[in-house]
Order: structure tokens, then sequence, then C-alpha cells
């Protein structure tokens, strides 16, 4: 997952990162509230850690900007010292997916990343196979089948093409489809990005017509989505 925290001490950043990084994930960290919410603007994230603690605008604070201008929701996790049952309850009413009191224990926070992951993409880690009809991703042989014929592509056509299956109704940034599929944020240009996704929409027939829609969003990324024929 694509994971932003929001955290100013920079050993708590330093331990985090390294637990996660070390379990697959990719961070993004963020010392004050608005440079996450300036970066919400054009990046979108899998997953998003907040410390309630923080210079300027709190981690609360920052959850109530995020739900209310945030669609869909992006699963939110606070990790915070706080540990007051008030504390609790005020910020799951304010859209927090969950909570956990610092010092979190590495295997129960990873735990818990891995659990709002799988709730929120509908998808279990382990799976084979992703069925979007009338495609079939087949993730082990790395082959996508529309109505049972087999599409061509390339392994970086097929990495983009499962992300955006994973992630059916979302916006993605183009930051985040080259930091997943190509490794690092600044390892490709946005125009090579263009191109891949371009190529996918082209090979799948990606259009109303068969019920799913591959959509520019200007100045941030694409989504792909759900239609009804005709809209």
């Amino acid at each position: 997952m694509r994971v932003a925290l929001l955290e100013d001490e920079a050993e708590q950043v330093d331990r985090i990162s390294r637990l996660l990084e070390e379990a697959g994930h990719l961070v993004h960290a963020f010392p004050r509230g608005r440079a996450l919410l300036n970066t919400l603007r054009t990046e979108s994230f899998d997953l998003i850690i907040l410390d309630w603690e923080v210079p300027g605008q709190s981690g609360l604070e920052v959850l109530e900007v995020l739900r209310a201008r945030t669609a869909p929701k992006i699963p939110v996790l606070f990790l915070t010292h706080r540990d007051s049952e008030a504390d609790v309850v005020q910020a799951l009413q304010a859209g927090a997916d969950d909570f956990l009191i610092k010092p979190a224990r590495d295997r129960e926070l990873l735990a818990r990343l891995d659990a709002l992951g799988r709730r929120f993409s509908g998808h279990a880690q382990a799976q084979e196979f992703i069925e979007v009809a009338p495609f079939r991703v087949d993730l082990e042989n790395h082959r996508i089948e529309r109505d049972g014929k087999s599409l061509e592509l390339t392994r970086r056509e097929f990495e983009v093409a499962v992300l955006l299956f994973r992630n059916l109704g979302q916006v993605l940034s183009r930051g985040h489809i080259m930091e997943v599929v190509w490794g690092q944020p600044d390892a490709t240009t946005t125009r090579t990005v263009d191109m891949h996704v371009s190529r996918v929409r082209q090979v799948l027939g990606l259009s109303a017509a068969i019920g799913l829609r591959l959509t520019a969003i200007y100045g941030f990324g694409y989504r792909l989505e759900r239609v009804q024929e005709g809209l």
C-alpha cells in the first residue's frame, strides 16, 4: 500500500517508515498537517496514519478536513499517545477507521494496516484472480482475459491494469501509479504513465459500451469506474 504518515517526531518517522517499508509498503511522511493536505490535492494514497499532536493543525483537524472533501473515503488510522476513552470516541466519530495508542507493537500495527487495506480494497491479500466483468485478471500468470479471450499486454501495462482494477472507482494520481508500477515517484515521466494508461484503455477496449470507463482527471490522474451504457 501507498501510505501517508503524519508524524513530526523524527525517531517515530524512522521507526514506522522502516517497519512498513520492510513489510512492502510505500511510506510518505509529513511533519505538518498542512503539508499532507496540500499533497492530497495532487496525490492519492491507499491509507493514512495520523498522529494527533503535531505542530499547526492537529491530526483531528486534518481528519475533519479530509473527510469533508475526500471521496471515496481513504482509510485512516490514528496512532497517538492520547489514550483516554473520550479521545478514542472523538477520533472515531470524526471519521477515523481505527485507533492505536503509542507505542504500538510492530506486529499489531502491521496487522491493523493489513486489515484496513483488505476492508477498503475489497480483496484478500492472497487472491489469485480479480473478476471485473467482462474481465478476468490472472495475477499469478500475468494474464488478462476479456470474455475468455487473452489480451496482449506488456509487463508494465499489465501492472498498470492490475492497479486500476484493484482500485475500481477510486482516483489514482499519476505519482501513485508511477511509484507502485515503476518503483519510485520520479523514476519516469508523467508522459510515460499517460502512454501506458492509453495503451491499457485501447487493448482492453474500456468504454461505456462494456460498462467500464477509464477517465483522466485533469491535473491529478485516472479513475477506472463502472458506468451504464450511454452515460
